[in-house]
């Protein structure tokens, strides 16, 4: 008896021309007519307790469970586009201030449509030549727009924690390689008393990639910052001096654009001092890199060539779809230590024939063509159309500032250096409940879904101080207008007001 083969199934690939078209017609059919009938929200976010969005955002699935049969491909994306809009985040709304975490440009978003019919690799040549191609493209672009010379390369990753992570692991292998140590075969035990010295408001990620890098999260050395929040010279000059012989300083993280405050560490400066003692600069840029489009804001970045190896995200000031994260080296060498030669991948015939891919440069294997969608937004917006979004949203940042500052129930903490202003809602008559009231704001402005605005924490008074619950804008959106900032202060006073004793009903 013959063999019973398995039904065939009724799929249309995206891998194809049909394919393409079947694309196109689900994104303007089934989920155009799911947008145009699904319940937006008036806010940015569906109001209600996180509790009741995520169980009415599973019901409306359909269910639990995996079903046995499928209800077909216009069903599902019109099922998934009503989810998605109605308990979604609508980051374009500009009462969306809390992350940055941009609106996308919709040519990105197309492009990465593209991008994943292709399901390319960069791995190699034959997973995807085009997609090799474009990424070489656009390093290239971001390493003159960075001022690198002619030795830096680069690699696009999944994240800027996984390019802080590769920028410390390559200055980790350098500093090993000064002292006759190969961590991929000695592993990292054999460096003695590895640092790192950074910022205190470095990004978290840099603890994490010490950590994972088996260096432990102890090798981290912050460094003391100034009034305007950035790194102090004279204080990592100090630690840099005072470092016991038995230590190995791997790497000095600077900042260019801290979370928070949009601060940038005197990029000059470190790189003196880096110089001075042979130690791997890293840059984390992966907010302010995006400043290097605006001709007005350029300058800020000032001495970012001088760094060993450089993080940007361009899910950030530059309107992509996450993840877009790059590593810039000043070195193309540095990659050294990532180069693997695997028989069923690249063999070492095939790259000398020219038959090679990326996969040296990267820790991932099999790695999304993420540059094809940066690619459609540089040729179609170019440098000056990215550096004008870059302006406007500062410019919002910058009237923010003024108007939090013309409100007496508001406290400025810190200005605007790039997108992101820091403040708190003042409780003269009950200061021990400031903290309280602020997180509560916020809170309450997620429930409503009104706003959706950021919170940190701050040492208003300097180093040893307690750090103090503040609110933050952060301000990614160039459609929003001085107007809707108005609006949102006003959102934002309002419910302060519902909070404080002194608007309650009864207070004095």
């Amino acid at each position: 008896m013959p063999p019973r083969w398995p039904r065939r199934p009724s799929s249309v690939l995206a891998g194809s021309r049909e394919g393409l078209a079947a694309v196109t017609a689900a994104l303007t059919g089934a989920v155009g007519s799911a947008l145009a009938v699904a319940r937006w929200p008036s806010g940015p976010l569906r109001a209600g307790t996180p509790e009741d969005v995520l169980a009415a955002a599973r019901a409306a699935l359909g269910g639990d469970g995996i079903p046995e049969e499928g209800m077909g491909v216009e069903a599902a994306l019109s099922r998934l586009g009503r989810v998605l809009v109605e308990y979604g985040l609508h980051l374009s709304h500009p009462h969306a201030v809390a992350h940055l975490q941009p609106p996308p440009l919709a040519v990105a978003v197309a492009a990465d449509a593209l991008a994943s019919a292709s399901n390319a690799s960069l791995d190699t040549y034959d997973s995807g030549p085009s997609a090799i191609a474009i990424e070489r493209w656009l390093i290239q672009g971001l390493l003159e727009l960075a001022g690198l010379s002619a030795r830096a390369d680069g690699v696009l990753t999944p994240g800027g924690s996984m390019s802080n992570l590769m920028g410390l692991m390559l200055a980790r292998d350098a500093a090993a390689l000064r002292r006759g140590i190969d961590t991929r075969r000695q592993g990292v035990a054999a460096l003695p008393g590895p640092v790192v010295l950074c910022s205190e408001l470095a990004h978290f990620s840099v603890h994490r990639a010490c950590a994972a890098l088996g260096l432990g999260e102890n090798a981290v050395r912050p460094v003391p910052t100034d009034a305007r929040r950035c790194i102090r010279p004279d204080a990592l000059a100090a630690l840099l001096r005072e470092l016991p012989p038995e230590h190995t300083p791997l790497a000095i993280v600077a900042t260019a654009g801290t979370t928070d405050f949009g601060s940038v560490d005197p990029l000059h400066a470190i790189a003196d001092i880096a110089a001075e003692h042979g130690v791997w600069l890293h840059v984390d840029a992966a907010y302010g890199f995006g400043a290097l489009f605006s001709e007005r804001l350029k300058g800020r970045l000032d001495g970012v060539s001088r760094a060993d190896s450089i993080t940007l995200d361009l899910h950030k000031l530059g309107w992509q779809p996450a993840a877009t994260s790059v590593l810039l080296v000043s070195d193309a060498s540095a990659f050294a230590a990532l180069d693997r030669q695997v028989a069923y991948l690249n063999p070492e015939d095939d790259s000398e024939a020219g038959y090679d891919g990326l996969l040296g440069r990267s820790l991932q294997t099999t790695r999304r063509p993420d540059a094809v969608k940066v690619a459609a937004t540089l040729l179609a917006h170019g440098r000056r159309g990215l550096g004008d979004m870059v302006d406007a949203c500062h410019d919002l940042a910058r009237h923010a500032e003024q108007r939090i500052l013309a409100e007496p129930e508001l406290e400025l903490v810190a200005p605007a250096e790039l997108t992101t202003v820091v403040f708190r809602y003042r409780v003269p008559e009950a200061p021990s409940r400031e903290d309280e009231i602020n997180g509560a704001l916020r809170r309450r402005l997620l429930e409503t879904g009104a706003a959706l605005i950021g919170r940190t924490a701050v040492r208003l008074d300097g180093p040893g101080s307690p750090e103090r619950v503040c609110l933050k804008f952060t301000l990614l959106n160039p459609t929003t207008t001085p107007e809707d900032i108005d609006a949102l202060v006003h959102t934002v006073l309002e419910a302060g007001r519902a909070l404080s004793p002194r608007f309650q009903k009864g207070a004095a």
